[in-house]
């Protein structure tokens, strides 16, 4: 997919939290590379690389557009909202919507628990481990201006990295546009409107129309 080169912001820097100035700038590099090596082991691939490890990068570069000031944890959150997520399939968990929400939950929480080792172990400041976990888990999404830019970015990920692949795998289109309804409620009017600059084939373009058209 081609993206657009200029993008909206979703979120002021007053509404961030105060500690977001005093992180070390030697965070991030720190923990990419942590996180990018653990990723680099997912044995599903996207045009030739590890799934997670291009789904960290594609989240990371949204937040940089849509929050230009955006704090070290809310960077390494995104780059991290997939972190070894293939080790605990779907396929582990019950059928069905109850099956399904709780495989995301544990999810979240696992993401979270490795996430804090995976930053302490690399020097990570404790205020920027704990803030990034909080925000991989989505705590306050819909109050916390952080949290909602992230919702954003791995929205958008999804759209890149795996429509198509759902799409097929529910085998129904309208199913598909439930699913993406969804997913707009969440989004922020910045992330609809970054959402809105994707280049999509004709069938999820169709899609996207009739999600939004639900709204």
């Amino acid at each position: 997919m081609r993206l657009a080169r200029t993008w909206p912001r979703s979120a002021s820097r007053s509404a961030l939290p105060d500690y977001a100035d005093e992180v070390s700038s030697t965070d991030i590099s720190a923990a990419v590379a942590a996180i990018d090596q653990a990723n680099s082991a997912d044995p599903n691939h996207l045009d030739g690389e590890p799934l997670a490890l291009v789904q960290g990068r594609l989240a990371q570069g949204w937040i940089e557009r849509l929050d230009a000031n955006a704090s070290d944890a809310l960077l390494i959150a995104a780059r991290a909202h997939h972190l070894r997520r293939w080790v605990v399939p779907r396929a582990t968990y019950p059928e069905g919507r109850g099956g399904y929400l709780k495989w995301r939950r544990d999810q979240k929480s696992r993401h979270a628990e490795e996430l804090r080792t995976l930053l302490i172990d690399v020097g990570v400041s404790v205020p920027t481990t704990e803030r990034a976990a909080e925000i991989v888990q989505k705590l306050a999404l819909g109050t916390d201006a952080e949290v909602q830019v992230f919702e954003d970015a791995v929205s958008l990920t999804f759209i890149e990295t795996q429509f198509l692949a759902t799409a097929d795998k529910l085998a129904d289109d309208q199913k598909m546009v439930d699913v993406v309804t969804k997913t707009l409620k969440k989004m922020s009017p910045a992330g609809h409107a970054a959402a809105a600059t994707l280049t999509l084939d004709d069938r999820s373009a169709d899609i996207v129309r009739r999600a939004t058209a639900a709204l």
